[in-house]
């Protein structure tokens, strides 16, 4: 294990889920069919909600807005029917958002000593 000194000062805890919910959403356009447009809403939805609580433990106040355009677009509660055309083209916009998200959130590594 690196000694807390070889570390950087900062983590980039936003990469993973922004990569899993950027995979399901470039996929996403091919399930229309059945429940999936449902799923699709709930877990691009939290998603957004995850990305958007680790912009702001990172103090990067500006992608918390974008998230929550995502979150809103992809309600599943109080769906907003804009039609599986608008979906299909969002779907890699959003995807390519949440890939620089996560890119570019960091949050402030805390290093405990040992």
């Amino acid at each position: 294990m690196p000694a807390a000194s070889d570390l950087p000062p900062y983590q980039r805890n936003a990469l993973a889920p922004s990569l899993i919910v950027a995979a399901y959403l470039f996929v996403s356009p091919l399930l229309v069919a059945g429940e999936w447009p449902l799923v699709t809403r709930f877990v691009v939805e939290i998603f957004a909600v995850i990305v958007g609580w680790y912009a702001f433990q990172g103090k990067q106040w500006w992608w918390l807005p974008i998230m929550a355009v995502i979150a809103v677009l992809w309600n599943p509660f109080w769906p907003l029917e804009l039609g599986t055309e608008f979906f299909t083209a969002a779907a890699p916009i959003a995807a390519v958002t949440f890939l620089v998200a996560g890119v570019l959130i960091k949050t402030p590594r805390v290093v405990t000593p040992s």
